[in-house]
């Protein structure tokens, strides 16, 4: 018999590739796919099981699989279909709680991967040049999903001591991106302008989604000779990009505001129709973050195909060109430039880098 393989968050894109791309692995007799909602997308010969994470009965689908690997993908920061901060929050959180219930209880399981993000070290002023997976961060995460992120590793950390005998994998994503990249940031990038930080132009690193597929299945793997595949680990392609970098090689032009993030990404998102953009990303494109990725490669014994220049690169092409007709870039120009600067009787700077 081989093993079996449970994972949830299905119906995402991310999640429905690497369900088909772990069916082929020789060693997997069964993929058994979970998800609140049936997928748009085919999982080729997995078996799909309708169940909401965050309700008990999650525990019974677990047993009733004997999975002895769990892959835990149903932890984001974008909304499925018409759920709101609210309903992923709980999807997050509340989800995670119920499936490491399931798991502490199931004698099956013997490997869990989570899929977290380096959301977890925040975005300061203060922070060291590079975030290493044991450095502290000088600001915890107040709320969005990065706060989410937090909560999850502590109940993972927690699974963790209470099932000793459990391989516990956590990959500390960055900024994820691709052709079919769904994500805030995608979403920022997506813009036909950008607004930034006026006096501020982070460096910024990116994974892409193929290299995310492949990490996914060996964190779910037996170790190889000389490799380890369990503790946590941080995720991202070589080299950094500064935004500026990235608003170029997109061809679209930024709008510097001088307001605090926080104060204007409410009324920014409104007016953009960006729906959950948290204070948490704004201030990730204020101070940005770099992640070492020494454990990556050295214990883990990964190593991504694509640097953090040919991800964004890969990204650039799957969206098009960046130049729109006047009139649209003009209009879009106006509504970002007629948001009010409170405590300032001046309307924000525009400038097209």
């Amino acid at each position: 018999m081989g093993r079996v393989v449970l994972v949830t968050g299905v119906a995402r894109q991310l999640g429905g590739r690497f369900v088909r791309r772990i069916q082929r692995d020789p060693e997997v007799d069964r993929v058994v796919a979970v998800d609140a909602v049936p997928p748009e997308h085919h999982l080729g010969g997995a078996d799909f099981v309708q169940a909401d994470i965050r309700q008990p009965t999650i525990a019974r689908v677990l047993a009733e699989s004997g999975a002895d690997t769990v892959v835990h993908l149903d932890v984001t920061g974008t909304p499925l279909g018409s759920g709101g901060r609210a309903t992923l929050k709980e999807t997050n959180v509340i989800g995670t709680m119920q499936l490491l219930g399931a798991c502490q209880k199931s004698p099956n399981v013997k490997r869990l991967v989570v899929k977290s993000s380096t959301n977890v070290y925040g975005s300061a002023p203060r922070d060291p040049a590079v975030f290493t997976e044991t450095t502290p961060p000088k600001s915890l995460p107040s709320g969005g999903f990065a706060k989410d992120t937090v909560e999850v590793e502590g109940y993972v950390r927690g699974f963790a001591r209470r099932r000793p005998d459990v391989a516990v994998c956590v990959l500390r994503f960055a900024n994820i991106l691709g052709p079919a990249a769904d994500s805030p940031l995608a979403a920022y990038f997506s813009l036909p302008v950008l607004p930034t930080v006026f006096g501020y132009d982070p460096r910024l690193q990116f994974v892409h989604e193929d290299d995310v597929i492949e990490v996914l299945r060996i964190g779910s793997h037996e170790p190889r000779r000389g490799t380890l595949n369990s503790g946590t680990f941080n995720i991202a392609g070589d080299g950094v990009l500064l935004l500026s970098q990235c608003s170029r090689r997109l061809g679209r032009p930024t709008v510097p505001l001088l307001l605090p993030a926080v104060t204007w990404a409410g009324s920014l998102v409104r007016t953009l129709g960006m729906t959950d953009f948290s204070p948490e990303q704004i201030r990730l494109l204020t101070h940005g973050r770099v992640v070492a990725t020494d454990q990556m490669r050295e214990t883990l014994g990964f190593t991504p195909r694509y640097t953090t220049a040919e991800t964004f690169g890969d990204f650039v092409r799957s969206r098009g060109p960046g130049l729109l007709p006047p009139e649209a870039l003009a209009r879009a120009v106006d509504r970002i430039a007629a948001l009010p600067l409170p405590g300032s009787g001046h309307p924000p700077a525009q400038s097209a880098d």
